[in-house]
């Protein structure tokens, strides 16, 4: 959370560690209410920094995660936890209600939600309608007391200003909105019935980044801003970044780096590849559309390694990022011939399987800890270099420079073998992990009439490039090579071991 101008510049911020609990049968929740006290002591804690006055506060604007759920009543308090991207309990209802031959769907539904939206509903029951699905069925007294069904931003949106409202863009996920026409802005009610939800849930929609009413006058009064200061529609991280990466003109990239990672850039038109999961889908510009990918872990599989491989036995001291990273600077370009597959909590983009899991490949006796470091700030580069190849296939150009961004972009040595590995030019954002932050405060921008989207571009600051080294190409195009080919002779053996039994029917 923090203070910024319209333009971008931070003036303060703060960041929170949240908890999130998960649970054996695929439950991924957070605490919704948490997020709320959280949001309002931070916000008192700002004002009284003295970083700005309070009656300079022109806008409250939210960006967060997305493909999230939060059941909250007519008041827009939560009456159940809030259910999270990864959650996969509804799974199996969505299979039941649309599951099928053609690629794990029914041909009809497939068929419509892709012509209609650009993209369906998981069938792991990882997105709204599996969480609907799964609270209707499975927790039958949530989805009683619940008026709104609503995306994190939308949430957070609702407790300032009072108004239950979303936008297409934060809605994506939900994949009940037709696409093809921008300017219609309405859910489906053919896909609602599909999907078999309680379409009276969902939130009433307003365009993206349009104004959402004014902040309550009692939480104006607890947090510090004036009576009368105006919210603005949320949107999810994935279009706040760009925006925040001054990328909001066609085929201009941007890739993050952080948790998990995505390589995106706006485009006019709608577009879907479902076999490698990239997508249009409506973006920050009302009239246009933002290409979407993901994969599950990037930065989480550097963490993984610190907290679960090599931290001490005996609650010892961890060893900090940067000690990994000048660990990993001292092991040779391509790690010794070790490769990593980052596929920790399975993979969405270039491919969709929830089932693969990462592992080393071709380690020695002579392996050490420095190349197994190494290998993983690899494995994710080879892994990004996978979905770019698929991403400009998608947009039939080459994408470049690509302006790179979250806690991973930190790292000159994981930028360069970014570039290395891409052989494209990587362009460091100046303020690496505050860029959905200062997006979301240049959406308000936008929205307010006080920055035009053309200039963006050139407002964000840069602090880095990092070109592709020459004398690199032949090690990592001999890796990478290899490294594609891994998911395709180990996939039989991911959904050996890792796809649930199904279920025997009774009696």
């Amino acid at each position: 959370m923090g203070l910024v101008s319209l333009t971008g510049s931070i003036v303060w911020k703060t960041d929170v560690e949240l908890a999130t609990r998960l649970s054996s049968d695929g439950g991924a929740e957070q605490d919704a209410d948490e997020w709320w006290r959280l949001v309002r002591s931070t916000a008192r804690e700002a004002l009284a920094s003295g970083a700005v006055r309070p009656e300079q506060v022109a806008a409250v604007s939210t960006t967060g995660q997305w493909a999230s759920t939060v059941p909250v009543d007519e008041a827009g308090v939560p009456v159940g936890p809030c259910i999270l991207w990864m959650d996969t309990r509804g799974g199996r209802h969505a299979r039941k209600r649309f599951g099928g031959p053609v690629s794990g769907y029914a041909p009809r539904a497939i068929v419509t939600w892709i012509r209609r939206t650009g993209g369906a509903p998981s069938t792991s029951g990882s997105d709204p309608i599996g969480h609907m699905l799964h609270l209707q069925h499975d927790r039958p007294d949530i989805a009683a007391s619940a008026r709104w069904y609503l995306e994190p931003v939308d949430y957070l949106s609702m407790r300032f200003t009072g108004t239950a409202a979303a936008s297409p863009a934060s809605m994506t996920a939900a994949w009940l909105t037709d696409n093809r026409r921008l300017d219609r802005v309405a859910y489906d009610s053919g896909l609602v019935r599909m999907a078999g939800i309680d379409g009276s849930k969902l939130p009433p929609l307003r365009p993206s980044g349009s104004a959402a009413g004014t902040v309550r006058g009692d939480v104006a009064d607890d947090t510090g801003p004036p009576d009368g200061v105006g919210g603005v529609a949320g949107m999810p991280d994935l279009h706040s970044a760009a925006v925040g990466a001054g990328t909001l003109l066609d085929y201009q990239c941007h890739m993050a780096l952080s948790t998990t990672s995505w390589i995106s850039c706006p485009v006019a038109y709608k577009k879907t590849d479902a076999i490698r999961q990239i997508a249009s889908v409506p973006g920050p510009n009302p009239e246009g559309y933002l290409v979407a990918n993901n994969h599950e872990t990037a930065g989480a599989c550097l963490q993984w390694l610190r907290d679960k491989a090599l931290a001490p036995d005996a609650g010892g001291p961890r060893p900090s990022f940067g000690e990994l990273v000048e660990l990993a600077a001292s092991a040779p370009r391509g790690s010794g011939n070790v490769l990593f597959t980052p596929w920790l909590a399975g993979e969405r983009s270039p491919v969709d399987d929830r089932s693969a899991r990462a592992g080393f490949h071709n380690v020695s006796l002579a392996t050490g800890r420095a190349e197994l470091v190494r290998a993983v700030l690899e494995g994710v580069a080879f892994n990004n270099r996978w979905l770019h190849d698929a991403v400009e296939r998608f947009v039939k150009r080459r994408l470049e420079p690509i302006r790179v961004f979250g806690g991973g972009a930190q790292s000159d040595l994981w930028c360069q073998t970014h570039a290395d590995v891409m052989d494209r030019t990587i362009e460091r954002l100046a303020d690496p992990l505050h860029v959905n932050l200062q997006g979301a405060a240049m959406l308000a921008g936008i929205a307010l009439g006080e920055l035009d989207r053309a200039s963006a571009h050139d407002l964000v600051k840069v602090d880095a490039v990092f070109r592709p080294d020459p004398s690199s190409r032949g090690v990592y195009d001999r890796l990478y090579d290899e490294f594609t080919k891994l998911y395709k002779s180990q996939k039989d053996m991911f959904h050996r071991l890792n796809r649930p039994p199904r279920r025997k029917r009774p009696g």
